[in-house]
């Protein structure tokens, strides 16, 4: 069975704050890395601890996995993406 990638109802907003060509570009290499190249990704530490992140450019992408799949948590530029937690 093929994994699968979810996003939480806040990524919406995330993209929002992006012009659309990043955001298309981002949702496209999410999708490739995740499901056509498998568990891809760092395992990030302390108050992120269990999560991992993808590096997009200068944006990240801060995922789980879980038993269907993957989890996208959020998406954000790299100086605001780890100031808060992803709840």
């Amino acid at each position: 069975m093929p994994a699968e990638v979810e996003y939480k109802a806040s990524v919406a907003r995330d993209l929002r704050r992006l012009d659309r060509p990043h955001a298309l570009r981002i949702l496209t290499a999410i999708e490739r890395a995740l499901i056509r190249e498998g568990r891809r990704g760092e395992a990030l530490s302390g108050r992120f601890a269990g999560l991992y992140r993808l590096r997009m450019g200068d944006y990240r992408v801060i995922y789980a996995r879980t038993d269907r799949g993957y989890l996208v948590l959020r998406i954000a530029h790299l100086r605001e993406v780890y100031r808060r937690p992803p709840p």
